[in-house]
């Protein structure tokens, strides 16, 4: 009961800052533009894919349909919503550290242990309503404004999905990548810990998934032997949902250094919590 109030108590904190809502009016004032841009750039392409396919397959819908668009515009913002994760896991603990408010849990018979646990649940609940929300207004404004049908998805060649197959396939994809942006959040909760102000935390994190993400880029052969160990590898694993056959070992091996990534940023992030000197 008392961690449960700890996390709504965190999660009301979390909402009541401005900064927790940039990402959201961001994504809901450019997301109907892209929308609207992706209709009114789309006739031309439309009609060479379905000369193209026409030939040998038929297509139900138009081929630059809803789904396509949120296809589109994941492959785009993906890169951009690890900085506004960050905004907030890297203010979690940074924030009360400067403000001084963490001497009034000191006056209170609560664990440090409670306090990291409810900080880090709402962080997570935070990036999960975060990614809901990006899925909701991509794929449910994409499909209002464009409509249904099969989905078309080149990836060594042109993939047809169909309609109720594209719907379910963009539910996992969503799920893989709230376990990426959720790793985001541990990074910044991990660097939140080891300062005092949220904008350090903020650079750290993005610094140190730039600096992976140079290096899982790189074609360079002295890379490739570290590469399938970088986290950076797998933050496009969502992508493989759309393939056919879906490659599962791969998948899961990459969720599985994803979530052992995120339990070491954690532990280490609440070993140093635990040793922090919080009253002075």
């Amino acid at each position: 009961m008392m961690l449960l109030k700890l996390t709504q108590n965190e999660l009301y904190k979390i909402f009541s800052l401005m900064r927790s809502y940039i990402g959201i009016v961001l994504f809901t004032a450019i997301v109907p533009l892209i929308l609207w841009g992706y209709g009114m750039g789309t006739s031309h392409i439309q009609g060479q894919i379905e000369g193209a396919v026409s030939e040998m397959f038929f297509i139900e819908g138009s081929p630059t349909n809803g789904y396509t668009a949120a296809y589109f515009i994941m492959n785009f913002f993906w890169v951009h919503i690890p900085f506004l994760i960050a905004l907030v896991g890297g203010d979690i603990f940074a924030g009360e550290q400067a403000n001084g408010t963490f001497r009034v849990y000191a006056t209170r018979p609560i664990s440090r242990l409670s306090i990291f646990i409810s900080k880090t649940l709402a962080t997570m609940i935070y990036t999960f309503i975060f990614v809901l929300y990006f899925g909701l207004l991509t794929l449910g404004l994409g499909l209002i404004w464009h409509g249904s049908g099969d989905m078309l998805v080149f990836q060594d060649g042109i993939l047809i999905l169909e309609s109720s197959d594209a719907m379910q396939r963009f539910l996992i994809a969503y799920g893989f990548s709230f376990m990426n942006m959720a790793l985001v959040s541990a990074i910044a909760i991990f660097f939140s810990t080891m300062v005092r102000n949220a904008i350090g935390p903020v650079i750290g994190t993005m610094a140190l998934i730039i600096f992976f993400l140079m290096i899982t880029t790189l074609p360079l052969d002295v890379f490739k032997n570290v590469q399938p160990y970088m986290f950076t590898t797998y933050f496009s694993n969502w992508e493989m949902v759309f393939f056919d056959p879906i490659p599962w070992d791969e998948l899961f091996r990459g969720l599985a250094l994803i979530t052992s990534n995120l339990v070491f940023f954690l532990g280490v992030a609440l070993i140093i919590f635990r040793r922090k000197d919080i009253l002075s």
